[in-house]
């Protein structure tokens, strides 16, 4: 569901615990996210604020984010005027999606300034904008919008703020009485006829009384911060049918309801949740979803945060992966299917160099019997001597030629289709090889991170794959030294994975101590894994064995097997593709990936 405004007011009840702290950094680690690093108050940490087109949000989190090496000028600007500044008051106008986070700071000539970060939560059009409070001019945002996106409102330095068009709905906080609520949605029904009645064309004929409206969507007409999903719970405990009635009889019938949820929302009584039908697509709330089927997975959380963090997760970072990777993974899956094709072709070489051996017997029988020969003939037919049943072959001749170059020309052809049996085996082997190593980027892209898809990029470049886009005389600095993704055992042990070939690389080759073990699922494209330590249980290595599974392109299959060793009998051939090792002395174990399982598990991005 999307996150509506009675979602918003939790949120921001729960962001009340950063009013009186301090916003220690600011960071942009995308062009639609900020992480605000609040220090002080009552629950110092990490607070995301989205304007995400698809996932725009703001809550407490605990991911991991990869910030630019360069600081957007976006990000710049908010960390001139309000990093170090003190959180004043966190609000919501109404019941919109709309928050206020009120900012007081001292600049460097002594002077106090207060500005406000506004953040709208409106889908596509969400924004987060930068606006000093006396004036209420906008310093910028993090999304422009100029008169040729907009006749309503320009977001832009400079510019008044003006707030987001208001849709004429009541605000159900304010709601006192059931003559209130019947009120509202009567004001909703005469819209509608009135709507009806101007559209209608035919002026003669009498006007048609106006469609009724389901109540759930009478609730999402009449009342701002309601979204569908809350209108259909709403009307479930209300026990009014969900087809069209008249209004005065469904507000009767959904008053009770609505005022007893509106009445613990205005309490601040909320029951974060994450709801999965067993066909559909999962939903959250901060309120008991009683309307989806009882088989629905139910998992509740303390807070909200974790609610929309659990949600949301990083489904925001992989569809902006998929975004900047489409090219990639576009180009090698040319590139494997040329080497496909070549691979065909040299198999078509190879079956025809394989009757190298029928040139030969044929230059050694006219050979044999070149006394039979003369110069004109256009064939001879002579006895196979090698044949068990010494039948009669008929060899074709070229009259251009004596016996002898006759025999000569057979015995060229069978020198030229043996040296190519070689040559066409070693070009296979490569082509082979090319298959597996374009199949194992494709995998690794399929859970790469922002920060992976640069690395890939710059080994495609560095093998030749892809011409260096930087510009010319500026020289790249290169990390020595990846992040490596890092998980905790449930015995303590810290568990390594590559999640390309820089890394894997990296932490096999060059971090990695000879006794520690290497984990990498048998015969598939994989994700090297290492257990860093000597000595563990079986909890460590089924743990460790699931997620080499997980970071494999079998992760949605199960008991994939999974090959173990010690560091010290891993060997990467000289000339070989990156990431490729050898290995022996190796055990086998055969695991079923858990994703729900391995989300749990405690990880963090190591340097």
């Amino acid at each position: 569901m999307a996150l509506d405004g009675i979602v918003t007011r939790a949120i921001v009840h729960e962001l009340q615990a950063c009013v009186g702290a301090r916003i220690h950094k600011i960071h942009q680690p995308t062009g639609h996210d900020l992480v605000l690093q609040i220090r002080g108050g009552s629950v110092p940490g990490k607070l995301l604020l989205s304007a995400n087109p698809t996932y725009p949000r703001v809550h407490w989190t605990q991911q991991s984010f990869l910030n630019p090496m360069e600081a957007p000028m976006f990000c710049m600007l908010l960390r001139k005027y309000c990093e170090g500044g003190l959180i004043e008051a966190v609000t919501q106008i109404g019941s919109e999606r709309i928050i206020h986070m009120r900012i007081r700071q001292r600049d460097e000539l002594g002077d106090i300034n207060v500005k406000v970060i506004v953040i709208e939560i409106m889908g596509r059009h969400s924004n987060i904008i930068l606006m000093d409070e006396a004036s209420g001019t906008i310093h910028d945002g993090i999304h422009h919008v100029t008169p040729a996106i907009s006749s309503y409102r320009i977001v832009m330095p400079g510019t008044t703020y003006v707030s987001p068009p208001e849709q004429g709905k009541r605000d159900p906080m304010t709601v006192t009485d059931e003559a209130d609520f019947r009120s509202a949605l009567e004001l909703l029904s005469r819209s509608n006829s009135d709507s009806s009645e101007l559209d209608s064309s035919d002026a003669a004929a009498s006007p048609a009384p106006p469609a009724a409206i389901a109540p759930d969507k009478q609730l999402v007409g009449a009342f701002s911060g309601i979204s569908p999903l809350l209108a259909k719970e709403i009307v479930f405990r209300s026990g009014v049918p969900p087809l069209p009635a008249e209004t005065q009889v469904i507000a009767s019938e959904l008053w009770p309801s609505f005022q007893q949820m509106m009445n613990e929302f205005g309490m601040h009584r909320y029951e974060p949740q994450l709801v999965t039908p067993g066909s559909g697509k999962a939903a959250f709330s901060v309120t008991a979803l009683t309307h989806l089927p009882a088989d629905s997975v139910r998992q509740s959380y303390p807070t909200v945060s974790e609610c929309l963090e659990a949600f949301y997760g990083d489904k925001a970072e992989r569809d902006t992966v998929k975004q900047r990777v489409s090219d990639l993974i576009r180009f090698l899956h040319n590139e494997r299917s040329k080497n496909e094709n070549k691979l065909e072709k040299l198999q078509e070489t190879l079956d025809i160099a394989k009757d190298a051996d029928k040139y030969r017997i044929l230059g050694e029988l006219l050979t044999a019997y070149m006394h039979q020969i003369e110069r004109g003939d256009e064939y001879v037919e002579v006895i196979n001597y090698y044949d068990e049943e010494q039948q009669t072959v008929k060899i074709a001749l070229d009259p251009q030629l004596n016996p002898s170059d006759n025999a000569q020309r057979y015995f060229k052809r069978y020198a030229k289709h043996k040296s190519s049996l070689t040559a066409v085996a070693q070009q296979m082997e490569l082509a082979r090889e090319e298959i597996d190593y374009l199949g194992t980027l494709l995998q690794q892209l399929e859970t790469a991170s922002l920060s992976d898809i640069d690395e890939i990029r710059e080994e495609l470049v560095e093998q030749g794959y892809l011409r260096d886009r930087s510009k010319r005389g500026s020289k790249k600095r290169k990390s020595t030294r990846p992040s490596l993704l890092c998980y905790q055992s449930s015995e303590g042990i810290p568990i390594y994975v590559g999640k390309n070939n820089t890394q894997n690389e990296y932490l096999t080759n060059k971090t990695s101590g000879p006794n520690d073990t290497w984990l990498h699922t048998k015969d598939i494209p994989g994700s090297h894994v290492v257990i860093r330590a000597g000595n563990f249980g079986d909890a460590t290595l089924e743990e460790a064995a699931m997620l080499a599974a997980h970071y494999s392109q079998a992760r949605s299959s199960s008991l994939v097997p999974v090959d173990y060793t010690l560091i010290r009998h891993v060997k990467k051939p000289n000339g070989s593709k990156p990431g490729f090792v050898i290995y022996d002395h190796q055990k086998t174990l055969f695991i079923t990936p858990d994703e729900q399982r391995i989300k749990q598990w405690p990880s963090q991005i190591k340097n």
